[in-house]
């Protein structure tokens, strides 16, 4: 197995536990979804995507993951979220050209509608750097599910070198409120909002079709979570201030760039 393969491979079990993760953390704090009932139902984490949304962007984010690893050099540290066909690349390069290679290739993806290249050009971050994100995204979890009048199932959280990425299907208003949230969390250095905007009329019809699906799925058996590790007290590589000397961290905008909406050609 040459060395190009070895790194896809590598990237693409660094996803598959990440992605495991980040379904512990949810299901410790996010409102369910019960489906079927006699032998054991399965446990669904609600958001406002279709289920045919969901399992595409886990197809989107496996395939740009792959590629991506593929034509970036060793040194490249870079991940790749999707959500609603938007996809958001993160971590660090070496060079301008890797950064624009990474977006080129997520671009080629089909049915990617638009890209949000956050990809710094530096050295690829540390172990303890890594560490200290994901204890950040557990913080931020946290405090969206302690907020009152914030449904945290609607926020996917992404942190990367202390600064938090907030996605999602919102309202400007719950875009606003979210942000405020994660940036009062102590250690969080800045908050980038990668929203996709809704219009408060269009909340319960999406809302409706996201309980439709849901209550579509079969029954079937599913081993209990492994335990949750929000808010788990950080090791000394970890980096938290106290809250009563937090400012908050400042917001911004994210810049989108378009993708490729083209749909995948059927297969014959």
């Amino acid at each position: 197995m040459n060395k190009t393969r070895v790194k896809a491979t590598l990237a693409n079990a660094t996803l598959v536990v990440s992605m495991l993760s980040g379904v512990a953390l949810t299901l410790q704090g996010c409102a369910l979804v019960v489906v079927g009932a006699a032998a054991g139902g399965t446990l669904i984490a609600t958001d406002r995507r279709t289920l045919g949304a969901q399992t595409e962007d886990r197809e989107i984010q496996v395939k740009a993951l792959s590629r991506i690893n593929e034509n970036l050099p060793n040194t490249a540290h870079a991940n790749v979220t999707a959500f609603n066909r938007r996809v958001l690349l993160t971590g660090e390069v070496p060079d301008d050209a890797s950064k624009q290679k990474a977006e080129a290739v997520a671009r080629d993806i089909n049915n990617v509608v638009s890209i949000v290249n956050e990809l710094s050009v530096q050295g690829a971050s540390s172990i303890s750097s890594r560490a200290n994100d994901s204890y950040l995204e557990g913080r931020v979890k946290t405090a969206m599910v302690g907020e009152k009048d914030l449904r945290a199932n609607y926020y996917k959280v992404v942190c990367e070198r202390g600064i938090v990425y907030l996605m999602g299907l919102v309202t400007q208003d719950e875009g606003a409120h979210g942000a405020d949230v994660a940036a009062r969390v102590p250690g969080v250095e800045q908050v980038v909002k990668v929203f996709q905007y809704i219009k408060p009329e269009e909340v319960q019809a999406l809302e409706a079709a996201a309980a439709s699906d849901a209550s579509a799925v079969s029954a079937a058996s599913a081993p209990a979570p492994a335990e949750a590790t929000v808010g788990t007290v950080p090791d000394s590589g970890v980096t938290s201030r106290p809250l009563d000397q937090q400012s908050p961290a400042p917001v911004k905008n994210s810049d989108v760039h378009p993708g490729n909406p083209n749909p995948a050609p059927a297969a014959k």
